[in-house]
């Protein structure tokens, strides 16, 4: 997880962290533990509070020891603080996480905001002003379940699972709230349906939450990654203009090869890269790509061919045998929010200029913005070169084993209509400290971690060259140095990515969690059913039977993931499963039906999903915090309208392509369409309890 905020836990700690970056690793980098407020006992539940007998009372002074001791000195430990014992429920000191109907609020809670609780809880996160948190020191454990799907509309009591439709369509439209839209909602049994009767059992309240997105631009972001990265505030020195880079505990001055940094398949669609064919995996959706008009695919059949055998690669080299060039592009305006190429500049590995190009773009510039571009109207008189011919350059200069390393390089990639696999963008290997969909500036980057100033151009502009070659030095300093800025890494200095925490985590998710945000957490558990992450989840609470991989009184934090409601309501991204995401894909859909769960199949999906929810909570050790949250409410007409815009986008800027010829329009009645859409997405649900 990112980074997190430095503050006192309300007067039960002292603590305060100074390392750039702390993760909940879906759980892997908490804050330092609170050693001088936790009783060890509580925090691994296996000690018995009788073992502090056996200390020798005294001062805590050094002594001379015994003539026939082995060592010259010993240490006494102070054996006067009697050590707490796990408090009896139902007892005065027993945790509690409690709302009060006399509490006000006056607006959704955030998803950012269970998270900061969980901070709070095992960290030194800054308490919540949301709900009251009783006796901190005694969690022993936090299990955190993400169960897509869950809508707060599923808990009246009057539902009709029959005839449900997603949501509350009523609601989508208003301009006014109530504290009725925002308030906690008591649970009691006799007034849920009986197929989530069970929450009752389990959680006092249910909370809607706002999850996490941008309205103005009309995005809902990933609820998984907003839980689990968290940024890290800075004090009033920190915050003035980017500072030389200070390296992490645990760092290590170790060479790293580059495709260790090579952008994932997620990373490109997300920032909008056309998808190169060798990245499908998917066999009948790469034999029916079809490469859209006006734009070119380097030739890579597959991604074998970028390999380059061990018995090739310099030992040592942070290339690994690879051809690496630093791209960079200008553009200027051809029409009222159309960009157009006109200057490219490559550079090699070792600095050498390769290409430097001016180009002439199809339709009349409407606005050079030269105080960006650097591009003015004289330079361009005489320039005959087109954007076809250095396609047909990139073509002949890029092979299967060539990196381009760039900044934001879908911008680059779209005004040159150029798909390529193999990408190293310094805008994702350096992230933003308050996370995505933020992007630290190249300026910014470079003055941070290479000490040079670049853009200083003023009203000339930038520069390409210089840009390219700062992506190429941010890049060979990252590579060298066995680090990713923004994020503490798993690889750099041991498991919590050279961070001591003392609390260990676990991510049991469908599909592979190494390769997503579970990468950080100590332990990581693969399922394919809802099922296995029931027993997955309960395995990491309580550890191995032989303790040969997680250890005895298993972990203290554990995040985990149901995802057959999310199939079954449709909300499954099928864009990435057929592109090979590592999540496995939608279970089968002729999973059998028992009539004695409920008539219709949501109705039976949420009864297994409470009795599932009602195993692991049965399994929890006390005084564990539980928490479910739904992530997002109904996403798929959001999805269908930004594809739609995106497909518009595309033909839009296709040059040569008439505003009368595109397949889709897009007006404002489809843009409003989607403002309501993405409100509807950021409207999700959540559970707090304590076990």
């Amino acid at each position: 997880m990112g980074k997190h905020r430095r503050s006192r836990g309300g007067g039960d700690d002292e603590a305060e962290t100074d390392a750039a970056s702390q993760e909940l690793s879906t759980g892997t980098a908490v804050a330092q533990p609170q050693q001088s407020t936790i009783p060890s006992e509580i925090a691994n539940g296996e000690r018995d509070s009788r073992e502090s007998s056996s200390h020798t009372h005294s001062s805590g002074s050094l002594k001379r020891s015994a003539p026939d001791d082995d060592e010259g000195w010993t240490k006494v430990e102070r054996g006067n603080k009697k050590r707490k014992k796990v408090p009896r429920e139902g007892s005065n000191n027993y945790p509690a996480i409690t709302f009060s109907p006399s509490a006000k609020l006056f607006a959704k809670i955030n998803l950012a905001m269970l998270r900061d609780l969980v901070l709070y809880l095992f960290a030194d996160g800054t308490g919540p002003n949301w709900v009251s948190v009783s006796h901190r020191p005694y969690f022993r454990k936090i299990v955190v379940l993400m169960v897509p799907g869950l809508e707060e509309a599923m808990f009246n009591e009057a539902v009709n699972f029959e005839k449900y439709t997603s949501g509350s369509a009523s609601n989508q439209d208003r301009t006014e709230t109530t504290p009725d839209d925002y308030y906690p909602r008591p649970l009691s049994a006799e007034r849920l349906p009986i197929a989530l009767q069970g929450f009752a059992n389990m959680f006092p309240h249910l909370w809607p939450v706002k999850a996490p997105g941008d309205d103005k631009y009309m995005k809902l972001h990933s609820p998984m990654g907003t839980f689990l990265t968290a940024p890290m505030s800075k004090n009033k020195d920190e915050r003035k203009g980017p500072k030389p880079a200070r390296e992490p505990s645990g760092w290590k001055n170790e060479r790293t090869r580059i495709t260790e940094f090579l952008a994932t398949l997620e990373e490109l669609e997300t920032a909008g890269h056309l998808i190169h064919p060798a990245l499908i995996e998917n066999e009948e959706r790469r034999a029916a790509f079809r490469v859209p008009d006006g734009w070119v695919v380097s030739k890579v059949d597959k991604l074998e061919d970028g390999e380059v055998p061990e018995a090739d690669i310099e030992q040592g080299s942070v290339t690994a045998g690879r051809e690496c060039l630093a791209l960079d592009c200008e553009m200027c305006m051809t029409g009222e929010s159309e960009y157009s190429l006109t200057r490219i500049s490559v550079i090699s590995w070792s600095g050498d200029l390769l290409m430097d190009e001016l180009v002439k773009p199809e339709k009349p510039i409407t606005n050079y913005v030269t105080q960006f571009s650097g591009i003015t109207e004289e330079m361009l008189k005489p320039v005959t070169t087109t954007l076809q011919d250095i396609q047909q350059k990139l073509l002949e200069l890029i092979t299967p084993r060539t990196i381009l390393i760039g900044h934001s390089l879908e911008s680059d990639l779209k005004a040159l209509h150029f798909s390529h696999p193999f990408i190293v963008d310094t805008s994702l290997i350096y992230p933003h400290p308050r996370g995505p969909p933020l992007k630290s500036s190249l300026k910014w980057l470079t003055q941070k971690y290479v000490n040079r100033e670049i853009q200083k151009g003023g009203a000339n502009g930038h520069n390409p060259i210089e840009d390219a070659r700062a992506c190429l030095d941010l890049g060979e300093n990252l590579f060298r140095r066995l680090a990713r800025a923004g994020t503490a890494y798993k690889a750099q200095g041991g498991e919590a990515g050279g961070l001591i925490t003392g609390k260990t985590s676990a991510a049991v998710d469908w599909g592979d969690p190494s390769k997503g945000p579970g990468a950080g957490a100590t332990y990581q558990i693969g399922c394919k059913s809802d099922a296995d992450v029931v027993s997955g989840v309960i395995r990491a609470v309580k550890g191995d039977a032989d303790g040969l991989e997680i250890p005895g009184g298993g972990v203290d934090f554990v995040w985990g993931r149901m995802r057959e409601l999310e199939a079954l309501q449709g909300w499954w991204n099928k864009n990435r499963v057929e592109s090979g995401n590592s999540d496995g894909g939608p279970p089968d859909s002729d999973t059998k039906l028992d009539e004695k769960l409920g008539k219709s199949p949501l109705e039976q999906c949420l009864a297994r999903l409470s009795a599932s929810l009602e195993t692991i909570h049965a399994n929890l050790p006390p005084c564990t915090a539980f928490i479910v949250y739904s992530g997002s409410g109904d996403p798929r007409e959001m999805s269908r309208l930004q594809a739609m815009h995106s497909q518009w986008k595309r033909e839009y800027n296709t040059p040569g392509k008439k505003w009368d010829q595109l397949s889709v329009k897009w007006t404002d009645e489809e843009e409003q369409a989607l403002r309501r859409a993405v409100k509807k997405a950021r409207q999700s649900v959540g559970f707090i309890g304590v076990k």
